[in-house]
């Protein structure tokens, strides 16, 4: 059987086309990915118009692609933005009645578990990991032994809301950058507080105790490619890519000097994403120096993956 699984994200919108196997694994078919910026222009609380007019359109073109492989089954999810704005209702009703494809909108928690199911499609083992999604409106750190989950906790910490909150400078000033970098240090250490209030051993998540952290989403998949050198984007040498956090400083350092229009001319660097690698880089790099980390596996596989191989579960 033939699944789609769709990924509205405040940033970016992914599609995978997968054949569901018998023995509960999933083989990919296809992949697209569309950066709407969902949750840009964020006013009020409610998703802008002319960003949504973008994702029905996105979607749209989505299903073009479901159609050629003959897709029997799709499972649309809905993240940070649409989770809390105001006007949700409206955006995912609209969806359906445009598209003809119902959307749920899941907890920060249920993104964290289903992200977890596809990164395990890539890492494997029965290792100790902080495994680490950094979205457009939130980042979900999860706390795992192999499959088994410690903990979730999803943080209203996003690239998009960060970008259009801190960088007004272009290139980004020197007081810019240091109040995002407070803000975000700021979240990690009550995240690491709430962690242990939770009665988790934060120490033994660390590299000296043998874990790893495991990043997902598009920034660490955009510092690999950036990396590797990778013009054309190719998954296979995406996925457990170890990238050194001297290396993420040195992207960092060169790309937080440059202008947008000279980060637009990188062709490493994904399109649409050349203020987002801003924050989200900051991001990376402050989790891996409180938790202790010098490297990050990186995971192009994640709630994707995870969505579809739960509905197999569940069949």
């Amino acid at each position: 059987m033939k699944y789609a699984s769709i990924d509205i994200g405040t940033n970016t919108l992914r599609l995978l086309v997968a054949d569901g196997l018998a023995d509960g694994n999933i083989r990919p078919l296809a992949y697209r990915r569309a950066i709407t910026r969902l949750g840009g222009r964020y006013s009020e609380g409610c998703i802008d118009k002319y960003a949504a007019e973008r994702t029905f359109n996105a979607i749209l073109e989505f299903k073009k692609v479901m159609d050629e492989y003959r897709v029997e089954k799709t499972i649309a999810v809905a993240t940070s933005v649409v989770r809390r704005a105001k006007n949700k209702d409206w955006f995912v009703s609209e969806v359906t009645k445009r598209t003809g494809i119902g959307v749920s909108v899941i907890s920060g928690d249920e993104e964290g578990r289903l992200s977890l199911l596809g990164v395990m499609t890539v890492v494997g083992g029965e290792k100790d990991r902080l495994i680490m999604d950094i979205g457009g409106g939130s980042t979900e750190f999860i706390l795992a032994r192999g499959a088994v989950i410690s903990g979730i906790w999803s943080m209203e910490m996003g690239v998009v809301h960060l970008a259009e909150n801190f960088l007004k400078s272009d290139p980004p000033a020197d007081c810019e950058i240091e109040r995002m970098d407070r803000e975000i240090r700021a979240v990690i250490r009550n995240l690491k507080k709430t962690m242990k209030g939770s009665g988790i051993a934060v120490e033994e998540y660390s590299e000296r105790n043998g874990a790893e952290i495991v990043g997902t989403a598009g920034t660490i998949t955009t510092l690999a490619a950036m990396d590797q050198d990778i013009t054309e984007y190719d998954r296979g040498r995406i996925n457990n890519y170890i990238l050194s956090i001297d290396r993420m400083r040195a992207i960092w350092n060169n790309l937080v000097r440059l202008t947008l229009k000279e980060r637009e001319r990188i062709l490493t660097l994904e399109k649409g994403r050349e203020d987002l690698i801003i924050p989200g880089s900051l991001i990376a790099l402050a989790a891996m120096d409180s938790f202790g980390f010098s490297s990050m596996r990186v995971s192009d596989a994640g709630l994707l993956e995870g969505v579809i191989l739960n509905e197999l579960r569940l069949t």
